[in-house]
């Protein structure tokens, strides 16, 4: 990754995971309650799909979303703060807006520029996604590191991650904060 090509996004902090279920949603939604009081806060949670189009990159049929675009991206503003789904929970946690971005690898970009014109000048954006930084450079990006199979996106990213923790529990992840728009900081434990 050449920082020089990234897209700069100080405002945005990045979580992603070595794998699934480890608690990404769980930070999000801490970080937004504590910041949503303060300034708006925008999320968005990035599904890249990497298979072939039309087919589910995990096997077998899937959940239907990768099936379900067919061009380079598809964004979906979340309305419902009901249901269980990820984007739900930080919508029903504080956001001003939720987004869900479907997205091709070779689309990342553009999609996330997509996104990006949806998000009020003086927004936070709190997004849940290793592969994102590939393409951006974020204010803060945290790792949650749960020593399972670790996935081949959070592989590629491991390395440019700012913060490692080991659980959404994690002491450093009480301490994540924002002092103003595009800084981000790490207030020390002890």
């Amino acid at each position: 990754m050449k920082k020089n090509k990234l897209l700069q996004v100080p405002q945005m902090l990045q979580i992603g995971s070595t794998g699934r279920n480890s608690g990404k949603t769980v930070i999000a939604k801490s970080v937004i309650q504590r910041l949503g009081q303060q300034r708006p806060v925008v999320a968005v949670k990035i599904i890249t799909i990497t298979g072939d189009r039309g087919k589910c990159q995990r096997g077998g049929t899937g959940c239907g979303i990768c099936t379900s675009i067919s061009s380079g991206f598809e964004l979906i503003e979340e309305s419902n703060r009901r249901g269980k789904k990820d984007t739900m929970a930080l919508l029903k946690a504080g956001c001003e807006k939720v987004f869900l971005l479907k997205v091709f690898q070779d689309h990342l970009l553009a999609g996330f520029q997509a996104f990006l014109q949806q998000v009020p000048v003086n927004a936070v954006i709190i997004c849940e996604s290793n592969s994102i930084r590939q393409v951006v450079q974020p204010g803060l990006f945290v790792m949650i590191n749960n020593h399972k199979n670790v996935k081949p996106t959070a592989a590629a990213v491991y390395a440019a991650a700012d913060v490692v923790v080991t659980s959404a529990d994690d002491q450093q992840v009480a301490q994540i904060q924002i002092q103003q728009p595009g800084t981000w900081r790490l207030q020390s434990v002890g």
